[in-house]
């Protein structure tokens, strides 16, 4: 992988903060070009240090009023190949990550209110051949939400 500079550092630094702040406006905090900008922030995102853009929405406002957690336990680790293709096929969990620990696999849920919940996990989760357990965590409050720091070098 490429490294990356202080330039790009702070780039990232300021448009992590606000991804709408105008390349014209990056380029002076940074000292140098608009199309400078352009070209080191598409290189980042070739390099895949730039993953996404978009929109952060809030789920609340679309009726999901519900952050849960979900641990999951499989009957064989390597499973995960067949069970994540089931997961993408319920639009509620937004996150599945492969763990070490408790559990195989940790889900993160978004649902409408605890019925809804209850019925991802009994008619959805519970019934995906190869799941053998979850354990429940919902969440009161989103007490940190946060980006890493861009620390320059």
């Amino acid at each position: 992988m490429e490294k990356i500079d202080n330039l790009d550092r702070k780039i990232l630094d300021i448009v992590m903060h606000n991804a709408r702040t105008p390349s014209k406006v990056v380029a002076v905090e940074c000292g140098v070009s608009r199309a400078a900008i352009h070209q080191r922030i598409q290189r980042m995102i070739d390099l895949g240090v730039i993953t996404g853009s978009g929109y952060h929405v809030n789920p609340k406002m679309l009726g999901f009023a519900t952050c849960t957690y979900i641990g999951v336990n499989l009957e064989r680790g390597a499973m995960y190949r067949t069970v994540v293709p089931e997961f993408e096929k319920i639009p509620e969990i937004v996150e599945c990550h492969f763990t070490t620990g408790q559990y195989t696999l940790l889900l993160k849920v978004y649902a409408r209110d605890n019925e809804h919940l209850m019925e991802l996990l009994n008619d959805k989760i519970q019934t995906i051949p190869g799941v053998t357990g979850t354990e429940t965590l919902i969440s009161l409050d989103k007490s940190i939400d946060r980006t890493l720091p861009i620390e320059t070098v």
